[in-house]
């Protein structure tokens, strides 16, 4: 029993030290890290519904994710703008991360959805400014 044991674990060992490429992507078949993201909705699918849910509704758990849905301090554009560009408490920043036209369409796409029904809109240019003092996140 005691040589069974044995053998097993130097398998496991040899298993676990050996190198397998099978289980990683080589760097020339990675097209890219971050996903293509055409328009607010695919930001906020793609970046933030991890936390604040597909219904946009927030999570409540080991942490307190905001709920999104009928929230309003989206009614100034600029509060959720200046969240994603510099993160607040226990959200990231995303500064470096999504473009100042990304910036502006999760905004105007959460100030429109989520029973929100905010029409004023946030453009890149609006974003630009939040920058400067703000923390960065280089992608390669």
């Amino acid at each position: 029993m005691l040589a069974a044991s044995a053998l097993a674990a130097a398998g496991l060992l040899a298993l676990a030290l050996s190198p397998c490429p099978a289980w990683a992507d080589a760097a020339a078949n990675v097209t890219g890290a971050v996903p293509v993201m055409k328009d607010g909705a695919q930001v906020y699918q793609h970046v933030c519904q991890g936390c604040h849910m597909p219904d946009g509704k927030g999570a409540v758990g080991t942490a307190t994710i905001p709920a999104l849905a009928g929230n309003p301090k989206l009614a100034s554009a600029g509060y959720p703008a200046q969240v994603i560009v510099h993160g607040y408490g226990g959200m990231p920043f995303f500064n470096g991360y999504l473009s100042d036209t990304q910036v502006a369409d999760v905004v105007n796409y959460i100030r429109s959805h989520f029973g929100n029904n905010f029409t004023d809109k946030l453009t890149p240019d609006d974003v630009k400014p939040l920058r400067a003092d703000a923390p960065v996140v280089e992608m390669p």
